[in-house]
Parts: structure tokens; sequence; C-alpha cells
């Protein structure tokens, strides 16, 4: 039992999970189970008790129970005590003071993130204001490497989306030949596939494989179908770079999307076997969001952001290249508007990164939320100023196969406009070298001639 006082009212909560829950700041996923805040100042009466919480409350207390839970093993299995140690007597709100303070260096963050399980990390987003999610992220460094070097200080990547509601390798191609002519694609370029079928999916690699090894561009590609369909791809010899897969906090929501820690190991290990990573060997990608558990009805009665944090440690055992929060793609039955959205943006990108974890941010939002194209202009700005690692690039911010709002080719080139940032040192040597931009990175204007182009147009012949 915890009790707090607030305005001359005693609050209770009757244990760990729910202290949780009533802390969080409000969203409407949480008020569909139930678990949300009553009122706010129920919400201020849950944080202050919250603050006084000590760090190793949460290695002896488990909001999903250990016996059951996968997830819940693994995390507590894999816990760090000597990584820990620097922090661990401090309270939820002396960690914060701690985060945002000189001695939270990039190097002091690297050594404590195996330390963190990632309730704790949860907890202190509850208490940090926007700003605080920004800066305290931001002085987080998670490097990883495959074919070029995603997340090092004052670079940021994109993903080409080339997506197409039938597969059609014409229109895919044009979205890709797209995106890499205005400088995108560093971060991967990744289909979302209208069908699993084995033969498609391996076509699709194929395809985007030839168009990587003709142009010798430093990137890669990724299906993004189930893993046990990209396993069998490798089986019969397709060109994979790396594997995919949705995850969620709990065993219960894995399971519903049909995966176990024990599929992702197999599919690591098969496409470690390709050895077709020239810089790294980060093979996995893996993509996330606040909801999927309660959706899944496997949420135990935590609050969506604590279960979207567990899902950060699955992520950390399989060292991905990329992790992907899409914050906005499940609805507003899971966060109702823009200022929802932008705070479980901010939330993700940092509890991921403080786990040690390389996060990259889908800022989105479906049609029938309470969000538009200005909302996901602050969200864009903030997560760049955090330091993400990746953002996505959809034709015209516009998914015509998902049919739901992102961000464009253009938005990465105003970000990178007013904030400096470059893309990845490989990638951007790369544009350089085929004259796609100038010695300082900057694009040229677009050369109808170029060879990309042309190898556009004979495919869509």
């Amino acid at each position: 039992m915890f009790v707090s006082y607030w305005a001359g009212t005693a609050y209770r909560f009757n244990d760990l999970k729910e202290l949780m829950a009533k802390a969080t700041p409000r969203r409407s996923g949480d008020v569909l189970a139930g678990v949300a805040a009553g009122s706010a100042e129920e919400n201020v009466a849950a944080k202050m008790a919250l603050a006084d919480l000590p760090l190793k409350r949460f290695l002896n207390e488990a909001l999903v129970p250990y016996e059951t839970d996968d997830v819940t093993r693994l995390i507590m299995d894999r816990h760090d005590a000597a990584a820990f140690a620097p922090v661990s007597h401090m309270t939820v709100g002396e960690f914060r003071d701690w985060l945002l303070s000189d001695e939270a260096s990039s190097e002091a963050l690297t050594r404590l993130a195996p330390g963190l399980v990632p309730e704790m990390a949860a907890a202190v987003s509850k208490i940090m204001r926007n700003q605080d999610l920004v800066l305290a992220a931001r002085k987080c460094r998670v490097v990883t490497r495959f074919r070029d070097t995603i997340g090092l200080e004052g670079r940021m990547s994109v993903r080409v989306q080339p997506n197409h509601p039938t597969d059609d390798k014409r229109g895919i191609a044009a979205s890709t030949i797209d995106g890499l002519m205005y400088g995108c694609g560093d971060a991967v370029i990744g289909i979302n596939p209208a069908s699993d079928n084995v033969g498609a999916i391996t076509d699709l690699i194929v395809m985007l494989d030839e168009i990587i090894r003709r142009f010798e561009i430093p990137t890669q590609s990724c299906i993004l179908t189930h893993v046990t369909t990209t396993i069998e791809a490798v089986r019969r010899g397709a060109p994979v770079d790396l594997v995919f897969q949705s995850i969620g906090g709990t065993q219960g929501v894995n399971d519903s999307f049909g995966v176990t820690l024990a599929m992702l190991k197999e599919g690591r290990e098969a496409a470690l076997s390709l050895k077709r990573g020239t810089v790294g060997d980060n093979v996995m990608y893996f993509e996330t969001g606040q909801g999927s558990a309660l959706s899944a009805d496997a949420h135990h009665g935590v609050d969506q952001q604590t279960l979207e944090a567990r899902a950060y440690a699955v992520a950390r055992e399989f060292k991905p290249l990329l992790v992907n929060t899409v914050v906005g793609f499940i609805g507003p039955e899971y966060l109702y508007d823009g200022k929802e959205i932008i705070r479980a943006g901010l939330e993700d990108h940092f509890c991921g990164k403080v786990l040690g974890v390389p996060m990259g941010c889908d800022i989105c939002y479906t049609n029938h939320a309470e969000a538009d194209q200005d909302d996901m202009d602050v969200l864009l700005m903030m997560l760049g100023a955090a330091g993400v690692n990746f953002i996505m690039g959809i034709p015209g911010a516009d998914d015509i196969m998902l049919n739901y709002q992102s961000t464009s080719f253009h938005d990465q080139l105003y970000l990178r406009e007013v904030l400096g940032l470059k893309r990845a040192p490989e990638f951007e040597a790369w544009l350089q070298k085929v004259g796609l931009a100038d010695d300082r990175g900057r694009l040229r204007p677009e050369q109808a001639s170029h060879p990309l182009l042309e190898h556009g147009r004979r495919i869509a012949a």
C-alpha cells in the first residue's frame, strides 16, 4: 500500500502496478483499460509517491509474474547488478535529478544501461517533463552497424518506406528511387508487404538487393514480414539483410504476434549466418507501439507505457540495428490526440535510449485521431533535438498501403537544415560519390539523366 497526500486529501495505491498506472500522464488507452488516474490530483499524488520509491523496489516486485511470463524472466535474469550499482541507492526522483545532471554523461549512461530494468526507465519518465525527456535522451548514444553506421552524434538516418497496396514492383521501385534521390534510406529500405507469401517476399528481397548492389549503396533492406517467413526465405537462399518482427512487453502479446523469444533467436542466427554486413553485424529490426498489449488482452493491468518499455528489453536481447516505435499507428483508442502522441513518442524514445536500444520513431497518426501534421512537426522537431536515431521517409507522408500519415522525404530535409543533422557517414560519402550531394552533404538539384532514375525507368517499362 502506498499513501500520498495532495491538497489535504489522502490517496491510496494498493500496489506498485497501480501506483505506476496512476502516475502516468493521461492517455486514452489507460482509461480504456480502467487503470488511469481518476483526476489530475490523483495523478500528481501518484507521481509524488513514485518519486520517493527506491529504484531497488523494481528488482523485488515484478509487475507481470516471473513464473508465467518469459519477458519478465528475461528482464530479471539479464539484470547486471554491477552496472546498476552507481544508482542503486537512488529513489526514482533522485534518479531523475541525476539523469539531468552533468554527471550523467553519454559514457556514464552507456555503462548504466545493462543495469536498468524497463520498469525503472518507465517510472522515471512518468515524473519527467517533455523537456526532461529530450535532454536526457540526447545524452544517450546507441550506435549500431550493418552496412553503415547509425546513431552517431549529430547524425540522423531515415528509413525509406516504399509500400504499395499490391506489392507492385514498379511502384515500390519508384518510391525507393525517389527516396534515395532525396538522400533518404541510410537506416534501411523497408517494405511492409501486402502478402506474406514466401515467394512474393523473396521477389521483393531480390529486387531491393539488386538496387543496393548495382549502385553500391551502403545501406540495408528489410521486408517487414513475420520472422518465420524470413527464416524460410533465408533457407531458400534469399539475400536477406535484416530480420523483422513486431514485439511487445509481455509473453501474451508476443503470443498474439505468433512469436517467441526462441524464434527471434533463430531469426537472428539465420541472418548472421549469411554474413552480409560490411561494417557490423546488427541484423534485427523491431517495431513496437503503446497499446498492443491491451489489444491482445495481455496487459495484466499494467499501464501501456510501462509495457512498451518492457518491449525494449526484448529488443535489447537481440542486438538490433533498429527499433521503431510506431507511435500513433494503433489509433486514438490508445493515444487520443496530438498531445498524447507527442508525449508517448518522447517517452518511448527516452526509455529505449536509456536502456541501450537504438531508437527511431515513426512520427505518425491515423486519420481518425484528433491530430494533424502540425502535431507531427512538433514531435519531429523534439525528437530531432533529442537525438533520435532514425525517422520514416514516405512519399508525401501518406502511406498508401497502410493508410496512415507519417513523415515525408521533405520533412527530413527541413530537420537537417534546422538542426544541422547529417546522414550516416558511409551513406553521405556515397551520395557525394554518385553526385547526389555536394561536399557539405547538401543535395544537388535533381538530375534527369542520373543512373538511379534511368534504372527506375527500366523497371517501370
